[in-house]
């Protein structure tokens, strides 16, 4: 991938090791060792490590493996801030190793004209490799291996703030919002085809079409799941523009926008279950609720005051079309029921079904799982990519607390959540993949993470 490395590396202990992770106190030095002979034999004591804590002096961060079915690292020369799966023909339900998977990713490097679009077929994907695997088991070739990465890459104008694929067609279609104001429709199937055939793709691809009404950039942008070819762009400019795919393959935007949001539109969804209503997050601190068949005029349908801070992703439930989660720059992320939503009187006093405060930093991306309709994935700024179970209640004898860290400090852990994984810096967007259930890829400015945990 030219300077795009494909560093697949083993698991090493370090400080920047992903996953549910242990402290581990380390030995002193030789003569200590020494005058306690009879505890050499002894395993260290292992305790479980909540973000946050300090470390003691000599205690450092391990990845437990065992809690990982599989765990893969990939760095990238630029940080690719948005990435999406790409549909395959490898088929649904895949749960057998090893695994392959295609993506699309966008750069941000430091100068305008080196950023690209990564076309990605990662393949070899193994089990990890864990201390409790039998090493005379016949598998173990099968275990832990270096993947392969195969990519073709495209030229793109500007950083890539956010990369969207169009999942209900052959073709597969993408979008990308530029940092230039622009948002650009690009046909990869050239691209995704060479990757399993020796005929390179033609050189100096082009958008296929360009949105430029936009007066500023933005991040917030939706492919319809039931509707091929319409597209909802949102930005900084507080406005939200409808594009759709016409009768002769191309594409027009409408000349009108969605207009309400007193401040930048940050992200949209399409409802997975119609094809004409969506919803808006907004640093305003609001969520609406569109129709695209009403007039521009009238607005919204519903506004609601969702957070005390800026409201940065939402993801609609695909398995239960009555539930929205969103995620706040204060670190809540909230669930909400959209029959309470739409059956309110006064939407001032519409509360969520619930909400939770775990995350100590902006929540940058929250993902419905699609194989399970109470579980979903919350990353952070704070480092931290959290699993949770919206099912799962705690007994009322049962303790929802820890005793952590060097002075056995008390800390409240949700019953709802299942899984922590760490390791990554800045994490900016977590996705499922939706024909490999429980697999999770998430990008950060320190590059890729592809795994699947064991109660995922």
């Amino acid at each position: 991938m030219g300077d795009f490395e494909d560093q697949w590396e083993d698991e090493e202990v370090g400080d920047d090791d992903e996953g549910e992770v242990h402290i581990e106190p380390n030995s002193d030095d030789e003569d200590e060792a020494m005058e306690v002979e009879q505890d050499v034999d002894e395993e260290p004591t292992a305790k479980t490590y909540i973000p946050g804590q300090e470390l003691e002096e000599g205690e450092e961060l391990v990845v437990d493996n065992s809690t990982y079915e599989m765990l893969h690292s990939m760095d990238v020369e630029w940080p690719c801030l948005s990435f999406d799966i790409l549909r395959d023909n490898l088929g649904a339900d895949r749960k057998h190793f090893p695994h392959t998977t295609n993506m699309v990713a966008g750069t941000q490097a430091e100068r305008r004209k080196d950023n690209k679009i990564y076309v990605m077929k990662v393949s070899q994907l193994h089990r990890t490799k864990t201390d409790d695997d039998d090493e005379e088991d016949d598998n173990d070739e099968d275990l832990d291996e270096d993947p392969i990465l195969e990519h073709k890459a495209i030229a793109h104008d500007g950083g890539v703030n956010r990369i969207r694929a169009m999942h209900l067609t052959e073709k597969h279609i993408v979008a990308t919002w530029a940092e230039t104001n622009k948002v650009h429709i690009w046909d990869i199937t050239p691209h995704v085809n060479s990757l399993d055939s020796t005929t390179p793709p033609p050189p100096g691809a082009r958008p296929l079409f360009s949105i430029d009404r936009h007066r500023d950039e933005g991040f917030a942008m939706d492919w319809s799941p039931v509707h091929a070819g319409k597209l909802l762009t949102g930005a900084n400019d507080k406005q939200i523009f409808f594009t759709q795919a016409n009768s002769a393959g191309t594409f027009t935007t409408d000349a009108l926008p969605f207009t309400g949001h007193k401040g930048s539109v940050e992200d949209i969804q399409w409802s997975p279950y119609g094809e004409d209503t969506f919803v808006s997050a907004s640093s305003d601190q609001t969520i609406r609720v569109w129709d695209l068949r009403q007039s521009r005029k009238k607005g919204p349908m519903l506004t609601v005051k969702a957070h005390d801070s800026d409201v940065n992703v939402l993801s609609w439930n695909r398995t239960n079309q009555q539930l929205l989660a969103s995620g706040s720059d204060s670190g809540v992320f909230s669930i909400w029921d959209l029959r309470v939503l739409a059956s309110a009187k006064d939407p001032s006093q519409i509360a969520p079904a619930a909400s939770f405060e775990w995350h100590t930093k902006p929540i940058t991306s929250i993902e419905w799982a699609p194989h399970d309709v109470s579980v979903l994935a919350v990353s952070g700024a704070d480092d931290q990519l959290t699993l949770w179970d919206l099912s799962l209640e705690r007994d009322a004898e049962e303790q929802g607390t820890m005793l952590t860290g060097p002075d056995d400090v008390e800390v409240k852990v949700p019953a709802q959540l299942l899984f922590i994984h760490q390791g990554q810096k800045q994490i900016k967007e977590t996705h499922w993949h939706r024909q490999i259930p429980g697999m999770l890829v998430s990008t950060a400015e320190t590059g890729f993470n592809l795994f699947k945990t064991i109660n995922s």
